[in-house]
């Protein structure tokens, strides 16, 4: 089973309300994902957190559902990591 790109970006929106996501599908085939989120929420936080954040949003699917997600995530003031 995989999941869409919808529902990927459904779960984070969830946990991030205020964020700017963009998802890409880098293959074609629906397993592997490029994910840009950009969201105050990782103010202060370093990028293993800020990536934990992100893996935490997708409850559990990351692994199982979801084979592959480069992430990328970008606080609101422009930082990036």
């Amino acid at each position: 089973m995989t999941m869409n790109l919808k529902e990927i970006e459904d779960l984070i929106k969830e946990a991030f309300p205020d964020a700017t996501i963009n998802i890409q599908d880098l293959a074609g085939d629906g397993n592997h994902y490029s994910a840009t989120i950009e969201s105050s929420l990782f103010s202060g936080k370093s990028k293993i957190e800020q990536h934990k954040m992100v893996y935490n949003s997708l409850k559990g699917k990351m692994g199982n559902e979801l084979h592959a997600l480069a992430i990328k995530t970008k606080e609101k003031n422009g930082s990036t990591s």
